[in-house]
This record gives structure tokens, C-alpha cells and sequence, in this order.
């Protein structure tokens, strides 16, 4: 049995931040986590063309036992960039702390960045990209509690083959106490939606109609499983982060990001393509007891399948439009709301 958390978002889980910020003009973005108090974390990198930076020191046997941040962002390897805007912010906040004679404190970020250069933004930006001043920007700016879903943060020039992406968060209490979150930005090749509708492949998963309560249709057709995806190879990617207040290991914390790219497969379709940089991070706040047995972590697991389903679905769902000529039209305009551009 489980049940959502207050905000059904990531910072749910107490030492948690976020900070998005976004350029509208050039339709990207990026999502910061900063985390309170060094996180245990690890990753599963499943997609064929993933951006990453500092990825192998979260593999188990590496030296690195906690991380200060994670950043997700636009622009492909130039929106890798965003991480020294959190270093940056990070070693400011380091500066201000006291430290033990001869400490030195090197902030470690890690970063998973997808493709939006061909989403109808201005991407004439000079000889430096825009990134590295977004992340100490995003860094500056997150918080505990709410933040908005959909268009903004990394989630800003996100597009699937069908409808815009955008970022999404949802959150889940297992049945021994502990909570489960996702944060998840949705740029994929393939789609988040079934066929030409409006049902979500996430549906099953679906808690208090947070994504339309539409539930699965009734019988899928052959053209609702037939192959849809961004025109002429664009590259794409879905990237993100499953995270728990339990305490873990590394090892386990790859393994809850494993269980994760499951929910990725449950909530694109199709997902890990070659074109895809599919990427998500696992990550233990301590603040909870470690799983008191191999029942209650199975369900953490099981739940972080369910819950990055869900945040998959949320983020498509709460995408707004942008200014200017639309690469893709909105969940909403085409089957919600029907919201006007800016």
C-alpha cells in the first residue's frame, strides 16, 4: 500500500532543493538539485547518445561517497556548461562555511543535459554558451517546497514526437514509511502519449487524476503501437532523478536508478533508442532508516519503476506554449485546455 506525499513533487524528501530557470527566447533551460547535506548517488546511462558529465565517479567502486548537486539542462553537450554555474554557486556557499585547517571542500556536480538545438530557439549565442550563468542561476534560485512543472528549467524547449515535453515530479510513501520521487525532464525521440490520443502510456500508474485521470483505453490498435518519432533522426532524450530519504549504498543507489529506467520504458514509448541519451540518477538523502528488510527494499525499487512513470506523464501534461512559432503544440491545446500562446 502506498500512498502521495503532500506536494507530489521531489522535495518532498526533506534536503531536497530545486531551482529552474529558463530562457524563452532560446527555448532551453536548466533544473538544479542542491542537496542539503552530500546525497549518496549512482546512475543507469541506457540511452545510445547521453550527455553526462562526471558520471563515472558514481559507479560503486569509485572513491566518491556523496554528492553536493545535479543538473539537468538543454543544449546538448553546450548545455554541459551549466555545471560550472553550480560549482561556481556551490563554492561561494563552501567559502562562507568554517572549515577544519587545510579542508578543502571541491563541490561535486553531476549533470545529464538533452537535445533542444533544432526546437525553433535562438541558438546564435556567441562564442560561450549561455549555460554556465542558467546553472548558477537555477543553483541561486532553488528551494524547498513547490516548484512549477511542464515549461520550465530543463523541461523549457522539451518536445516528444507527438505533443512538447516538459519536466515532471511525482512522490510516493511505501507502505514501511519511506518516500519515493522522481524528478523527470521529457524530451524523447518516441512519445509519452498512445497513438493520436489523449491517454498516456503512464496511465496504470496514475494517482488522483494528476495527469487528466484518463486512464488506458479501453483495446489498443495496431496504429496505436505503430513506431512515432521526431522527424528526420532528431535526436532526443528523457533524463532525470529517482530518489529516497532511505539510507543506501552506492550499489544500491544504482540499483533504484535501474528500476527507474524501467519506469522510463513504462512511461515512453519507445525509450533507450540510439538517438536517445536516456540518463537517470539514484540518489539516497539518509534521512530514513535503511530498507529492515529484502520486502521493504523490493518495494522501494518497485515503487521508483511506478513513480518515474508518473513524473514522466506530469511533465507532458503541464507543458505550456511558448512565444513564437510552436515546433509542437501542448497536451492541453491539443486535448485540454486549449490555452492560447503568449
Amino acid at each position: 500500500m502506498t500512498s502521495r506525499t503532500r506536494h507530489n513533487l521531489i522535495t518532498d524528501i526533506p534536503g531536497i532543493r530545486v531551482g529552474n530557470v529558463r530562457d524563452v527566447q532560446q527555448r532551453t533551460g536548466v533544473t538544479a538539485l542542491v542537496f542539503d547535506r552530500p546525497v549518496v548517488a549512482s546512475g543507469s546511462f541506457l540511452g545510445g547518445a547521453p550527455a553526462l558529465r562526471e558520471n563515472a565517479l558514481l559507479e560503486p567502486e569509485m572513491l566518491v561517497d556523496g554528492i553536493h548537486a545535479i543538473v539537468l539542462s538543454g543544449g546538448s553537450t553546450y548545455g554541459l556548461d551549466a555545471t560550472a554555474g553550480v560549482q561556481a554557486w556551490l563554492r561561494e556557499e563552501f567559502d562562507a562555511l568554517p572549515t577544519p585547517d587545510g579542508q578543502v571542500r571541491v563541490p561535486i556536480v553531476v549533470q545529464a543535459s538533452l537535445f533542444d538545438l533544432v526546437n525553433g530557439g535562438d541558438k546564435d549565442w556567441g562564442r560561450y554558451s549561455p549555460y554556465a550563468e542558467l546553472g548558477y542561476q537555477a543553483a541561486q534560485t532553488a528551494s524547498h517546497g513547490p516548484f512549477k512543472l511542464g515549461t520550465e528549467g530543463a523541461g523549457t524547449g522539451a518536445t516528444t514526437a507527438t505533443v512538447r515535453g516538459g519536466l515532471g515530479s511525482a512522490s510516493t510513501i511505501t507502505s514501511s514509511g519511506h518516500t519515493v520521487a522522481a524528478l523527470m525532464v521529457v524530451n524523447a525521440v518516441g512519445t509519452a502519449t498512445i497513438g493520436d490520443g489523449p491517454h498516456f502510456w503512464s496511465a496504470p500508474f496514475e494517482q488522483d487524476a494528476e495527469f487528466g485521470g484518463h486512464g488506458f483505453p479501453p483495446h489498443l490498435t495496431a496504429d496505436d503501437l505503430k513506431l512515432r518519432m521526431k522527424p528526420n533522426y532528431v535526436a532526443g532524450t528523457t533524463i532525470g532523478v529517482i530518489a529516497t530519504d532511505a539510507t543506501l549504498t552506492k550499489a544500491q543507489a544504482k540499483r533504484l536508478a535501474i528500476l527507474a529506467q524501467d519506469g522510463v520504458a513504462r512511461g515512453v514509448f519507445p525509450a533507450h533508442l540510439p538517438q536517445d541519451g536516456d540518463a537517470v540518477f539514484g540518489i539516497a538523502t539518509g534521512e530514513a532508516p535503511a530498507p529492515a528488510s529484502i520486502e521493504e527494499w523490493t518495494e522501494i525499487l518497485h515503487t521508483a519503476t511506478q513513480v518515474t512513470a508518473r513524473a514522466i506523464a506530469r511533465g507532458v501534461y503541464e507543458a505550456s506554449p511558448l512565444p513564437g512559432e510552436p515546433t509542437r503544440p501542448t497536451w492541453q491545446e491539443r486535448f485540454g485546455r486549449n490555452t492560447s500562446h503568449d
